[in-house]
């Protein structure tokens, strides 16, 4: 079966993603055409000096005669040193934001893409996007686009210089643009389809060697790690086979233009040649033109091997862009209703296998805690992540409480994430305005402010990647103070503490009461304590509700609910 994938935008897409981009940068942006148009020009005046002192020379004039040339050099030199800073800089103030908006904007898309979304693809698709991606798209932007858009000014230029001295000097110059674009020509049409199916390969890449470094201890329990092992093997080679192409392709590109090098200054030196030996010229004339058309080779030559980098940088964008164009995912407001969250015959299931969930009700009331029970495989989780808003039901109907929209939904599930930064930087994250003192109160109310007061640092202390490493227990409790300080309307757990020892459970217990307190709530109940303090119990099998009431009713009417119930208090 194919992996689906994310799109990736076409030509129209992009353009119109760009504009965007424009408003308000449009001044700055004729600056800088302005300041790089003056480097051309500056440039122009450096060959045209050295072929007024060539032909001082040959005639035999004073000393006197090579001021004015020398001077125009000297200030042709210093002058476009300082205007071509300049237009560095603008064009930096102009590429730089719009770049950043781009990246922004990308992974703004993408954590809010559903997970279905994301996971049909995989989930290296999408970090190649928003690291790789983005990364050669910034490189271009700060290393590459100026230089191309110089060279591309300066070869004007320098072709309004070789007709200014002689039309027939720049008509000699032309012979080699016939070899130029016919090579440039075979180099997009070749190298846009490897340096696409690069960037894909390198995002199956990257999902096999995910998959392999998140998913190790499973794969060495079964003794699959030589499967996998190969898939990356595979996955590698496929990406390194784009890069020889990439590498075959650019050598005989190289070549192609070293031959049109050659063409044009022969046809520029035998032209100053006839020109000279008729009359029809001065060698100073003949000199100048020869030095224009060599100073061709640098911008000339830098465009063409900017296009390697830029096919690299368009690609990029387009996977960027294309990021941007996937639908956000709108939950559905119910008005006139008092229920939180209103599930209605759902039927859901994962991709394009068999259904896990059918024909599911589940209806939270304001403050209602609502706990799902289950063995494992009963579907539990996954109606979970379809109250949270994370994933789409196939049939049926979800809708929210309109308090969702001002205070929306949290999820907490048992595998935790601690980001790289400090135990403040982890809990702004749920809360960007929130005060020291309301993030300490957080803390301490989910009773996690004993283990921060022993840190070096308190809340100051770096944790995640590079920092300092945190307990199951202690990630666990940092999710619930995050949740606390959002003070969302509906808190979905999912097992947020289930694998919590016995001599830890009392902890997690007072986090998770505050975090529920005074709010909806559903509970994914793996410790069935959990499930016998909440206002109505949900007993999930083979992805169906088959019993639902109060813990009372439940024991009291000896279904399977009662069998669990019996099971984990005899344990």
């Amino acid at each position: 079966m194919t992996t689906a994938v994310l799109p990736v935008a076409d030509g129209r897409q992009i353009r119109r993603y760009l504009r965007t981009l424009l408003p308000g940068r449009r001044l700055l942006l004729m600056g800088t055409i302005l300041v790089m148009l003056g480097v051309s020009l500056l440039n122009l005046a450096i060959p045209v000096a050295i072929g007024w002192i060539t032909q001082a020379v040959v005639d035999r004039r004073p000393a006197s005669a090579l001021t004015i040339p020398i001077a125009l050099l000297t200030v042709a030199v210093i002058a476009g040193a300082i205007c071509t800073y300049f237009a560095r800089f603008l064009l930096s103030r102009l590429v730089f934001p719009a770049v950043g908006a781009l990246r922004e904007d990308a992974l703004s898309h993408a954590v809010d893409l559903p997970i279905d979304v994301v996971e049909a693809g995989g989930s290296g698709d999408l970090i190649s996007r928003v690291s790789g991606d983005a990364e050669r798209v910034t490189d271009a932007a700060s290393e590459v686009l100026g230089y191309f858009v110089t060279s591309a000014l300066a070869i004007v230029a320098a072709l309004i210089g070789l007709a200014a001295i002689d039309w027939r000097f720049a008509l000699a110059g032309l012979l080699a643009v016939p070899i130029q674009a016919h090579t440039l020509r075979w180099y997009l049409r070749r190298s846009r389809p490897i340096y696409a199916g690069g960037r894909a390969a390198d995002g199956r890449r990257a999902a096999a060697l995910l998959t392999g470094f998140t998913a190790l201890p499973t794969l060495r329990a079964l003794g699959l790690t030589g499967q996998q092992r190969d898939r990356i093997e595979t996955a590698s080679r496929e990406s390194m086979s784009y890069e020889l192409a990439a590498m075959r392709t650019m050598t005989r590109f190289w070549g192609r233009l070293n031959l049109a090098e050659f063409v044009g200054l022969a046809a520029i030196l035998l032209t100053g040649f006839l020109l000279v030996r008729s009359g029809s010229t001065s060698i100073g004339a003949a000199t100048a033109a020869a030095l224009f058309f060599a100073g061709l080779f640098g911008p000339i030559n830098g465009v063409l091997a900017t296009f390697d980098t830029l096919q690299q940088a368009a690609a990029g964008v387009g996977r960027l862009v294309g990021v941007t164009t996937v639908p956000r995912h709108e939950p559905t407001f119910a008005t006139g209703t008092d229920q939180v969250v209103e599930a209605t015959d759902v039927t859901f299931g994962y991709a394009d296998g068999p259904a896990v969930l059918r024909d599911v009700t589940l209806r939270v009331g304001p403050g209602e805690k609502v706990a799902i029970v289950g063995t494992t495989g009963s579907g539990k989780s996954s109606l979970a992540t379809l109250v949270a808003g994370l994933r789409t039901a196939r049939s049926g109907s979800i809708r929210w409480g309109t308090s969702i929209e001002q205070r929306p939904v949290a999820l907490v599930a048992q595998e935790t994430h601690v980001f790289a930064g400090t135990i403040t930087d982890n809990l702004r994250l749920g809360r960007p305005d929130a005060t020291d003192e309301q993030i300490a109160q957080a803390m301490t109310e989910v009773g996690a402010d004993g283990w921060v007061r022993t840190l070096p640092d308190g809340l100051q202390t770096t944790v995640g990647g590079g920092g300092r490493p945190l307990t199951a227990v202690q990630a666990q409790h940092l999710a619930l103070a995050r949740v606390h300080l959002m003070d969302p309307t509906l808190v979905v757990l999912d097992e947020a503490n289930a694998e919590a020892g016995s001599d830890t459970s009392r902890q997690l217990d007072r986090a998770f009461e505050a975090v529920v307190r005074d709010r909806a709530a559903v509970v994914v109940a793996h410790r069935l304590n959990q499930a016998a303090d909440a206002d109505r119990i949900l007993v999930m099998e083979a992805g169906q509700v088959v019993e639902e009431g109060t813990h009372a009713e439940l024991v009291g009417s000896g279904g399977r609910y009662a069998d669990l119930w019996h099971a984990w208090s005899a344990s």
